[in-house]
């Protein structure tokens, strides 16, 4: 069965710096430090409405429910004065429900306020981040994406990105509530009475240590689930483009097995991540059990022994509504932190790629490139994608402006390399590539690329229209240009005959179109930009002889004027080129003309005779 290798991943065990990602996570929401101010106030004000509730429900059972010698606290005989009413049991009980709907009301308008300030700050915040990750990827070289999957790479834009969002939206004001809560509580226990409130922490160390052990698992696991998520996607992604090679080869069973071997993986990550968690809620839950066990039972004696204006029903009723409020906190900051070890996780994934530096940059004192002229220059290049196989060998090459330069050789030996060197999409090692005097390391990337046209033998069409996709050429030009560079490639015609003609809205890499159309566009594209230098990379390959004819014809207009590389396997369209430079092994082995090269009867001659023949 036929396997594939998913991407570049860390070591899952791999120690990480979790208050470092955590700092720099948070430098996204500075911007928003207004509207989180005011969820901070949001969250103050819930909690202390929160406290409220249990206190008010204990003078509701001792001073109206089942009074005895404790009185009505001083601040509630205030309130009855200010109200000119009398503190009867049911005055007062009535008074204290309305105190306790009001208190609750108040507590779902400050959650409800904290939920939507969040919700707004982490979606602004994701916009940022994918903004960022995605500005990242269009700045790194492909070298790197040499190594790295696509699908992996999306995976970290959109599910990485939505963990983090997750947690750090709702997640970490979720933590900042409970924390506040676990302390106003404890305040409260230990200000209500002390020895309840140490009879209540007795299982506090527990929960501690059960904390410490599953949150160290959490962590890996959840490591693991972001990177399996990683390899689901780059394995989706890969058999969505290659859906024509699978359904042709009748592979539909194999890559479905692929998939599920790698979706097994994802799920079973899941599932320990899952388990971990699933194991964890009940301990916390029985730990906070024994814990009320442990206050109704101590707080049983003491009312049983003390004094009866000490520890009261309604005391006891408080501290269990607090204890049980003590331990959710618990219990949630606890999940919240398992779950937060999945959004570091993510985070590593993203900073790792944030944090690449794309290896082919602008010089310190690059300048733009002035307008060119064309005369092109190899001086002694070579290179090498890796260390030891060099690719190129003492490359040495002169283009003077408005020449044709063929590239010829069997497959491997370098012809694309070159022209990827020429368009600096690759440094060379050693050596040097000039154009009209400029090494190409000197200038600018993008004044270099605006002047450079290229028309590739996998013709890239975006979806949209095909107005727009000729129109990427150049960006402000006018319809009446997009319609003669259409012309001049030969487009037009076949274009008129869509149904919407040039608003006709084309698939993903414009599959409802043949190779052929797609590459008069990708010609017609080229033309709009009016390149000085131009690349074509086996332009009229994979096409019927009709199509090849009205390609050269689009090519023939293309070339004017202009100094163009040309790779090409079809050498019967080459015959007019200014220069034939036969490659092999890196090496130039050859050179010259159409007729020199057939007449000194050697590599050349040998390949052109022999696909001759074949035709």
């Amino acid at each position: 069965m036929f396997r594939r290798h998913h991407g570049l991943t860390q070591d899952v065990t791999q120690a990480t710096d979790t208050g470092k990602a955590v700092r720099r996570l948070l430098t996204y929401f500075q911007p928003f430090r207004r509207q989180l101010a005011v969820v901070g106030i949001l969250i103050v004000l819930s909690t202390l409405l929160q406290l409220a509730g249990p206190y008010l429900t204990g003078i509701a059972v001792d001073s109206f429910i089942s009074p005895g010698e404790r009185s009505a606290p001083a601040w509630l005989a205030r309130l009855f004065e200010m109200l000119g009413t009398t503190a009867t049991q049911t005055s007062g009980l009535t008074t204290l429900m309305i105190l306790l709907l009001a208190i609750y009301l108040l507590d779902w308008v400050a959650n409800a306020g904290q939920f939507y300030l969040m919700m707004t700050v982490g979606q602004r915040v994701l916009l940022t981040m994918r903004t960022h990750i995605f500005e990242r990827i269009q700045e790194l070289s492909l070298s790197f994406f040499d190594r790295h999957e696509a699908g992996d790479l999306m995976s970290r834009l959109v599910n990485d990105t939505g963990t983090i969002n997750r947690v750090f939206s709702w997640g970490l004001t979720r933590m900042a509530s409970l924390s506040l809560s676990l302390t106003g509580i404890l305040i409260t226990m230990l200000r209500l009475n002390w020895q309840l409130a140490l009879a209540s922490f007795t299982m506090l160390p527990v929960m501690v240590v059960a904390t410490t052990f599953f949150s160290h698992r959490a962590r890996t696991a959840f490591r693991r689930t972001r990177e399996t998520i990683g390899d689901v996607s780059a394995e989706l992604q890969e058999n969505i483009s290659a859906v024509r090679e699978v359904q042709a080869f009748s592979r539909e069973r194999e890559t479905l097995a692929d998939f599920e071997q790698v979706n097994a993986a994802n799920r079973d990550a899941n599932v320990q991540a899952q388990s971990i968690l699933s194991a964890f809620s009940p301990t916390l839950d029985v730990l906070s059990t024994i814990a009320l066990a442990i206050v109704v039972g101590f707080g049983g004696y003491l009312a049983l022994t003390a004094s009866q204006t000490t520890v009261t029903v309604g005391l006891i009723v408080s501290f269990l509504i607090y204890v049980r409020r003590f331990y959710q906190p618990i219990r949630g900051i606890a999940t919240q932190w398992a779950h937060f070890q999945g959004a570091v996780a993510g985070a590593e994934r993203i900073f790792e790629l944030l944090d690449t530096e794309p290896e082919i940059v602008d010089a310190p004192d690059a300048e733009p490139m002035p307008p060119i002229k064309g005369r092109v220059t190899f001086d002694h290049v070579s290179f090498a994608y890796e260390d030891g196989e060099p690719v190129l060998q003492e490359i040495d090459l002169t283009a003077e402006p408005g020449e044709m330069i063929a590239l010829v050789g069997p497959t491997g030996v370098g012809k694309t390399t070159m022209i990827s060197l020429l368009s600096r999409m690759y440094d060379v090692d050693e050596g040097a590539i000039r154009i009209d005097g400029h090494d190409v390391r000197q200038v600018t990337r993008s004044s270099l690329r605006q002047q450079t046209g290229v028309v590739l033998q996998d013709t890239f069409l975006f979806s949209g229209t095909v107005r727009e996709n000729v129109r990427y050429g150049r960006l402000d030009a006018a319809d009446e240009e997009i319609v003669a560079a259409a012309k001049l490639a030969n487009a037009h015609q076949f274009i008129t005959r869509m149904p919407e003609g040039y608003e006709t809205e084309l698939g993903e890499r414009g599959q409802n179109l043949s190779q052929g159309q797609r590459q008069l566009l990708s010609i017609a594209r080229a033309i709009l930009a009016d390149p000085r230098l131009l690349i074509l990379d086996e332009a009229t390959s994979s096409v019927d002889t009709r199509t090849e004819r009205l390609i050269q014809q689009a090519l023939d207009e293309l070339l004017k004027g202009r100094t163009s590389f040309v790779i090409a396997h079809r050498l019967s369209t080459i015959r007019n080129a200014d220069q034939v430079v036969v490659l092999r092994e890196g090496q130039i082995i050859e050179r010259g003309t159409h007729d020199e090269l057939l007449a000194a009867g050697n590599l050349y001659a040998d390949l052109y005779n022999s696909q001759f023949r074949r035709e």
